[in-house]
């Protein structure tokens, strides 16, 4: 067992590039997993982690049975904290190789398509959801955040490991080859969400949190939608609309 209490730490600096900056997540094809349950579903998904990351603090408890057995190093309270990953660290880490999609992308399946979403809980809360309503496969356009940023990886839960993420795509070249509807949610011209009519596989796409969908994405849609909302707001959550229609459309499935 190694005890790290000093910033100049080899190990420290590493773990803290990679918390800090996608270019090192990406140059080393390495992020951080942050809690048991997340780590414990990447090793379910592919396979065991040869070193936990372990806070002084975290003597006792899920973390240290998790880790029992296991190769640790310990890391100073403090420096856990410097990382900053989350607002509330779990008390354990781990170095995780970035998996590669497994395969690339089908466009006769279902899929989500994200148009710019930046914020890291809105993009994993969007992943979590495609996977519990089913869908294997999304696509980030190139303003999005990192699918694989800490924060990301925290909010989707393991959503990550059921699906193959593809970033940086054209989401307009995808959209023109895709070979079932294409929808997306907007006011202009749409269809309410329970009247709208699709079949076959569906792309869903979704904007980023205050501008939406853009507009040529909205143009090259062949199903524009909204969600019937009575009540006294004119919006909602990016994550929400998606969780709304994503699950409307389980629902047609399993009538």
């Amino acid at each position: 067992m190694k005890f790290i209490q000093s910033r100049d730490n080899a190990l420290f600096k590493q773990l803290r590039k990679l918390a800090e900056s996608g270019r090192e997540r990406r140059k080393a094809g390495l992020t951080l997993l942050d809690g048991v349950h997340l780590v414990q579903a990447y090793e379910d998904a592919f396979g065991r982690l040869d070193t936990l990351i372990v806070a002084e603090s975290a003597a006792s408890g899920e973390v240290a049975d998790y880790a029992a057995g296991r190769e640790v190093v310990v890391l100073a309270d403090a420096l856990m904290r410097d990382l900053g990953l989350v607002d509330t660290p779990s008390g354990l880490l781990a170095m995780a190789p970035i998996p590669a999609a497994r395969e690339g992308f089908r466009p006769d399946r279902d899929a989500i398509l994200l148009d710019g979403v930046q914020d890291p809980g809105n993009l994993g809360t969007l992943l979590r959801t495609a996977a519990a309503a089913g869908i294997r496969q999304a696509v980030l356009s190139p303003g999005c955040a990192s699918a694989w940023a800490p924060k990301v990886l925290r909010a989707g839960q393991g959503a990550h490991f059921a699906l193959d993420i593809h970033e940086d795509v054209d989401l307009l070249a995808t959209m023109a080859g895709y070979a079932g509807t294409t929808a997306v949610t907007c006011l202009d011209g749409a269809t309410s969400l329970y009247a709208a009519a699709w079949s076959g596989p569906v792309a869903w796409v979704f904007g980023a949190e205050g501008q939406g969908v853009s507009q040529p994405l909205i143009e090259a849609a062949r199903l524009r939608i909204r969600i019937p909302m009575p009540g006294a707001v004119e919006s909602l959550n990016v994550a929400a609309a998606a969780a709304v229609c994503l699950f409307e459309a389980v629902r047609r499935r399993l009538a």
